[in-house]
């Protein structure tokens, strides 16, 4: 037989676990967001919008769609060349985050997909470091 405030705690115990994990997964799903500001806002801007002909938009972008399998290697190692956006050309270099772990880089690719217009499906953990494996750029996080 149990205490008469036995079930008390236990509810107590098992709200204040649900909190914790609660918190815990809304901050590793707002990651991304983060990480977009952090590493991609000064050039891509706060929204996605760009910088009109000189850096491209990630904001409703067909080249997020289009060059899926690419975008992981191009988080990593950056890009340097022309390439198309929307119909406009750019030719700019594009530095990598070599800093950032696949599970980062998964968050960050995760939140352009489905923000700002973009409605793309995300990536898993496992597809991003198998792209990332094509460019050696996986560290296996």
């Amino acid at each position: 037989m149990r205490p008469a405030g036995y079930f008390r705690w236990a509810a107590a115990g098992a709200f204040a676990l649900t909190l914790g994990l609660s918190s815990c997964f809304t901050e590793r799903q707002n990651e991304g967001a983060q990480l977009y500001a952090a590493h991609c806002a000064s050039c891509h801007g706060d929204q996605g919008q760009g910088l009109e002909r000189l850096i491209p938009g990630v904001a409703a972008a067909d080249y997020v769609a289009q060059h899926r399998d690419e975008l992981p290697c191009i988080v990593r190692k950056g890009l340097n060349g022309p390439l198309v956006v929307n119909g406009v050309e750019y030719n700019q270099v594009m530095p990598g985050h070599e800093d950032l772990t696949d599970s980062q880089i998964t968050n960050l690719l995760n939140f352009l997909q489905t923000n700002w217009g973009n409605q793309n499906q995300p990536y898993t953990i496992r597809e991003a470091s198998d792209l990332l494996g094509r460019c050696n750029g996986s560290d296996g996080q």
